[in-house]
């Protein structure tokens, strides 16, 4: 019988080796002392890391601007360590103790990225009827005043592998504000795209930032702003309502994409109106305010059992409120940020009764929808609740 000659290539030998490394290392391990550090932000990585990405962020009001009547802008230094910086579009989420109730409310940024490096945010707060916060901040807030914010988040940011180069951006009212912010980015080169922006109003004693906007549109060749006015006609303006037309209108010959922020009406009318551009979904980006109500000429009451682990409360709740407005008015903490059903923190289960949501509102994942999860923060009671927060 002949010999065969049998080859592992190293396997066995590394085999070997690996147990060895092991033995060594194991006792390398139980050799050193047992001691772990007891303050992680020492390390350099960590304290980078917070200054980045803060749970909360404790600011100080340090100057105000009225514009008219309709809306003022809150500038913001850091009260401790630096501003986190943003992307222009991303929004603070603030959070209030007003009387009993404990709310948060996001407003999107204004200042351009840049300016968090330099300590300082801008947001603009504007009046609404029967605002809760909004009211609130506008009578209450002074200089000198110290407030808490979240870390900026957000979506509704320029991304170079997502995006066209060429974005058309549409404003309605105060939903000026992050394009603002992606405007002074263009200009200070902090982003590499072209924008056409279509701001609506319903007057020009409407617009905010007219000033500004034109400056930067007149300057910048890579910025043009048209504004639209739905309830008057005045030279120098389009007349009537963003849409399909006015869009094709100004829209640049080349791929652009569709950034949207703005008034729930807003959203409703575009929802009728872009498809009619054919564009691809990926192409088109939302950013809706809400103010947590509905038009309503005689709502119904309701009461809500709220479940939290063990304990039970019941409070009042309006149809014309979300049932995220009726926990906020009750003093019950609920996580929540956006407001508009995007983020899912106000994640909760509806354990018995029903709601509305409005058409197109709706961002519940499948099985949310199918096991009777809800945001509460974009439905509106039908009838008496039974609902278990986190």
């Amino acid at each position: 019988m002949s010999k065969k000659n049998f080859s592992v290539n190293g396997t066995f030998k590394d085999s070997v080796n690996t147990v060895k490394f092991l033995t060594e290392r194991n006792q390398f391990i139980n050799s050193a002392e047992a001691v772990l550090p007891t303050r992680t932000d020492d390390f350099g990585v960590n304290k980078v890391a917070k200054s980045i990405h803060p749970k909360e962020q404790k600011l100080v009001i340090s100057r105000i601007e009225e514009h008219a009547d309709i809306a003022k802008s809150y500038y913001f230094k850091s009260e401790e360590a630096p501003l986190a910086y943003f992307k222009a579009g991303q929004y603070l989420t603030f959070k209030f103790e007003i009387g009993n109730a404990v709310v948060t409310r996001s407003y999107s940024i204004a200042s351009s990225p840049a300016s968090a490096l330099n300590g300082e945010y801008q947001i603009t707060v504007k009046r609404i009827n029967d605002g809760f916060v909004s009211d609130y901040i506008l009578e209450n807030w002074k200089v000198g005043d110290k407030v808490t914010a979240f870390a900026p988040e957000g979506n509704m940011i320029y991304s170079k592998l997502r995006d066209a180069e060429n974005i058309v951006a549409i404003a309605g009212g105060s939903g000026i504000t992050p394009f603002l912010s992606l405007a002074r980015a263009i200009d200070e080169g902090e982003e590499d795209c072209s924008l056409t922006l279509l701001y609506g109003c319903r007057t020009s004693d409407e617009i905010l930032f007219k000033a500004e906007l034109d400056q930067l549109s007149e300057k910048n060749e890579k910025i043009n702003v048209v504004y639209v006015l739905s309830h008057s006609d005045e030279e120098g303006y389009e007349k009537g309502f963003v849409g399909a037309d006015i869009i094709r209108k100004y829209a640049p010959e080349e791929n652009y994409s569709i950034f949207v922020c703005g008034p729930g009406g807003l959203y409703k009318f575009l929802d009728t109106e872009l498809p009619k551009l054919q564009k691809e979904k990926k192409y088109i980006r939302f950013e809706v305010f809400s103010s947590g109500k509905k038009a309503e000429e005689e709502p119904k009451e309701y009461s809500i059992t709220v479940i939290n682990r063990s304990n039970e409360t019941v409070i009042k709740a309006s149809s014309n409120e979300t049932v995220l407005c009726a926990f906020e008015r009750a003093g019950i903490v609920v996580p929540a940020r956006c407001h508009t059903g995007e983020c899912g923190f106000c994640r909760s289960k509806l354990v018995s009764g029903k709601v509305y949501i409005p058409e197109g509102e709706d961002k519940r994942r499948i099985a949310d929808m199918q096991f009777n999860f809800i945001h509460p923060c974009c439905c509106y009671p039908e009838s008496d609740l039974v609902v278990r927060i986190n």
